[in-house]
């Protein structure tokens, strides 16, 4: 059984995500499939994470695949948190989290909607939203009008005020299929159906094989957690999937059958990955991505991704943040041990690719971050 190592694996994930080096020939629905989805709860982020491993594409190249090719859907991924994912997958992902089992213990009783409600929801979010594109407000009264006026109790603390008992399914909706984001309306966002001619697919074998593809080796409880599911679902899936077993640093796990090839060189490089970037949030074992200092310092609680992070040969030596005013972008990167020359001059370099990626004019500056982790 082959015995892969840590710098084999990572300098893999490292080539396969695009960070070795950008992309010449690929599009942003390319990168994004690449990765299993790219988190896009703070939008800017996920420009970061797709502009730098493509050569030459900045925020307004991403934005224009997601609003205008509409090659890229956003829509809630992974674990229920907002992605953005490729047109082109999309049935194979909706076909794989509606098959997710349901979770109703999530709120207390007097809260949770029952499967029953759950169901009503999804189907009016689907009706309304056919041919429309509804700001959360409107697409709330067009919930509740088909419902009914328990849809509309606010009942749910979130951010400092009450949602409405049916937002509680706005994950599930989105993992059936029922919606998408749509292009804002001002600074609201707005809901609306998927792509014309969308049917969902099948799609666990060819999810499971993508993710090893992308984060292999890994096992059923590292997939489990990646996708926000119990192991039992994940394990049955892994099984459906018949990927081949191989031992990673002695340990056995599991890639795509006969996808066991690994590159020649270690990893190297010097990248800034913004929040919740895919090969932090999804690579493991955490102990050798965060090696150290870096647990301490970069996790939050054991979470992934909370922190901009400095990645230096394939392991996280520091965390970041940008601070913008204008077109300003004022950068300080927090090292967790010291940069070589050429180092530091790739993260010079780095600096400015954000700039270019983000359309700002950074300012590179070597010290603390006080900035805490993102909720």
């Amino acid at each position: 059984m082959m015995d892969m190592s840590w710098s084999q694996v990572s300098a893999r994930r490292l080539e396969r995500q695009g960070l070795t080096a950008p992309a010449k020939d690929a599009t942003p629905a390319d990168v994004v499939a690449a990765m299993c989805g790219a988190h896009a709860q703070v939008m800017s982020a996920a420009e970061l994470s797709v502009g730098l491993r493509l050569d030459g594409v900045s925020r307004t190249g991403v934005r224009e695949a997601l609003w205008d090719e509409r090659s890229l859907v956003k829509t809630h991924g992974p674990r229920g948190t907002v992605h953005l994912l490729p047109a082109r997958d999309l049935p194979m992902w909706i076909g794989a989290l509606s098959s997710l089992p349901s979770s109703y213990a999530a709120h207390a009783p007097g809260i949770r909607l029952t499967p029953a409600q759950t169901d009503q929801v999804v189907a009016a979010i689907r009706e309304v939203l056919t041919g429309a594109a509804l700001t959360i407000d409107e697409l709330s009264d067009a919930v509740v009008a088909a419902t009914g006026p328990w849809a509309g109790d606010l009942v749910m603390p979130a951010f400092q005020t009450m949602w409405p008992r049916w937002r509680q399914a706005m994950a599930t909706a989105a993992h059936r299929g029922a919606f998408v984001f749509g292009p804002a309306r001002g600074r609201k966002v707005t809901y609306t159906a998927p792509p014309a001619g969308f049917r969902p697919a099948d799609g666990c074998v060819e999810l499971v094989d993508a993710y090893l593809r992308a984060y292999g080796p890994a096992t059923p409880e590292q997939f489990a957690k990646w996708i926000g599911a119990p192991v039992t679902w994940a394990a049955a899936a892994f099984a459906a999937a018949g990927p081949e077993q191989v031992l990673f640093e002695g340990v056995p796990a599991w890639v795509a059958a006969g996808d066991t090839e690994v590159p020649d060189e270690p990893p190297r490089g010097v990248r800034l990955l913004p929040y919740f970037d895919a090969y932090v949030v999804a690579g493991r074992p955490r102990e050798l991505l965060y090696p150290g200092a870096a647990a301490a310092r970069a996790l939050n609680g054991g979470q992934a991704g909370n922190f901009p992070v400095l990645l230096v040969d394939g392991q996280v030596a520091g965390v970041w943040h940008q601070r913008r005013s204008g077109r300003r972008l004022a950068v300080t990167v927090e090292t967790l041990r010291e940069l070589t020359p050429a180092q530091l001059r790739e993260l010079d370099e780095q600096v400015a690719l954000a700039g270019q990626i983000l359309e700002g004019e950074p300012r590179l500056t070597l010290g603390p971050i006080t900035v805490g982790g993102h909720a």
